[in-house]
């Protein structure tokens, strides 16, 4: 399965505890050569490690380990790493297994617990967050559905065209005049009802909104109408009224980027003004004691931070020792309780939460 088909209520499935063991199975992954030649032999042998740890734990019957054992096995003749984007997640537990193929890479790390490995999923899912984008010309409105880095036109409504394929011709004969100028009431009216079409779709499916077009067209679209009035971003780039999906998609990716670095820097701020305020919650410990009593609003995670730890009288102590009482994937548990308590959960790059302990979280109260 890809990360296009996550939604909220598969994560939440995903998430659910499984009956002991649970394996999870991550490998990044390469879309081509010579890096991806190498990708059957590490998934090999991570999944070799899995079945060895179910060999030596103690706590799982044999029944069990045949069964997950098995499941591992199925699931490895489903994965198709000829078809590899960067990263895979492999789930095995008693009765069941899924494959994931995601957009994001993902560390090489196999975990045997009671529920599945997750975060990478979650991650991948709010990076991959659905938004529009819509272009705008003198003779054409197209609306296009985001989701990451690809685009795919969206006809519900759309495209809406001018008047007909002979309107260049007409219009130039007419009043001797360019589609660019946007000077008739034709134009007028032919984008606002691509407004009007922009704003049915927003009611039904709100997200953030992209226009790009000439500026003379962007400009006379809000005169118009209200809906494109909403967008997170408008961005003057001619060109685009007949553009493919791929070439729409370049055009409008530094702003989705822009945009990304934005939501990054207004969770910093809100960060430093939940700690003015003592409510804020910072290192894994804190933010742990504070999730699992259902006080955080905002979750912020660091996109590769990883934590083993240890239970000592109900604090989390860091280890990077093994052991049957480690907790190898607390920062996945943290993710999970936090989505299950109703917070959001923000991932960012590396670096941007180590003066805060790489984890931090607002508090509610």
């Amino acid at each position: 399965m890809h990360a296009a088909e996550l939604t909220s209520a598969v994560l939440a499935e995903l998430r659910r505890p499984r009956r002991y063991p649970a394996v999870s199975v991550l490998l990044p992954t390469h879309r081509s050569e010579p890096e991806n030649t190498q990708d059957p032999v590490r998934l090999r042998n991570l999944v070799a490690e899995a079945k060895a740890r179910l060999q030596a734990d103690e706590a799982v019957s044999r029944a069990d380990r045949l069964d997950v054992v098995e499941q591992l096995d199925r699931a490895l003749a489903e994965v198709d790493l000829v078809h590899a984007e960067d990263g895979l997640a492999i789930f095995a537990a008693p009765g069941e297994h899924q494959v994931w193929s995601l957009p994001r890479s993902v560390p090489a790390r196999v975990v045997v617990s009671d529920t599945f490995l997750t975060r990478n999923l979650v991650s991948a899912y709010l990076s991959g967050e659905p938004y529009w984008v819509l272009t705008v010309s003198a003779d054409r409105a197209a609306l296009f559905s985001g989701s990451g880095p690809k685009l795919v036109p969206h006809d519900g409504g759309f495209p809406v065209d001018q008047v007909g394929p002979d309107w260049d011709v007409e219009r130039k004969e007419r009043i001797g005049n360019v589609p660019s100028t946007f000077t008739d009431e034709e134009t007028r009216r032919f984008l606002r009802s691509a407004d009007t079409a922009l704003a049915a779709v927003l009611e039904s499916d709100a997200r953030p909104l992209y226009v790009l077009g000439e500026a003379a067209a962007i400009s006379l679209l809000d005169d118009v109408g209200t809906a494109a009035k909403r967008a997170a971003a408008q961005v003057a780039r001619g060109g685009l009224g007949h553009a493919s999906p791929a070439a729409v998609a370049e055009a409008v990716g530094p702003t989705v980027a822009e945009q990304g670095r934005k939501a990054v820097a207004e969770l910093q701020e809100r960060l430093s003004q939940a700690q003015g305020v003592k409510g804020l919650a910072a290192g894994i410990d804190e933010v742990w004691q504070n999730v699992a009593e259902g006080r955080a609003a905002v979750v912020a995670v660091e996109e590769d931070y990883w934590q083993p730890v240890r239970v000592t009288d109900n604090h989390l102590v860091p280890t990077e020792d093994g052991g049957p009482d480690v907790r190898e994937d607390m920062v996945d548990e943290i993710v999970e309780r936090a989505l299950d308590t109703g917070a959001q959960v923000q991932f960012v790059p590396s670096g941007e939460l180590a003066s805060r302990g790489r984890i931090a979280a607002v508090l509610r109260y």
